[in-house]
């Protein structure tokens, strides 16, 4: 739930903008963010991820079953994660005026 609809009730377009980000960002640890829980800091999946982000460790994130190099299945890319990583942070910021358009945030999804 965006910060200025649980804390004002106000709803718009960017708050889907934000909800978008919490569920990229979701699927890309494989973690919540409601009820997340990180050996006792008091982050949530948000916060967790913008210090991980920060500290240029983006990647500590990730759901391993992405990062599983030993599965036939894994197409691992680095750079492509930390892409989405990005993307997710972009649409979470604390300020709506902050956070991209919608159509602006599925381009970097559409190319390669």
């Amino acid at each position: 739930m965006s910060p200025e609809y649980a804390m004002e009730g106000i709803f718009s377009v960017k708050s889907d903008v934000f909800s978008f980000g919490v569920l990229v960002l979701e699927i890309v640890s494989g973690k919540r963010n409601r009820g997340f829980h990180n050996s006792g800091q008091d982050n949530n999946l948000l916060g967790y991820t913008w210090e991980n982000w920060k500290e240029g460790k983006g990647l500590e994130i990730v759901d391993s079953i992405i990062v599983d190099s030993s599965s036939s299945m894994s197409l691992f890319q680095p750079h492509e994660v930390l892409r989405c990583i990005q993307i997710g942070l972009l649409c979470v910021q604390e300020r709506a005026e902050d956070r991209p358009k919608m159509s602006s945030v599925i381009v970097p999804f559409c190319t390669r």
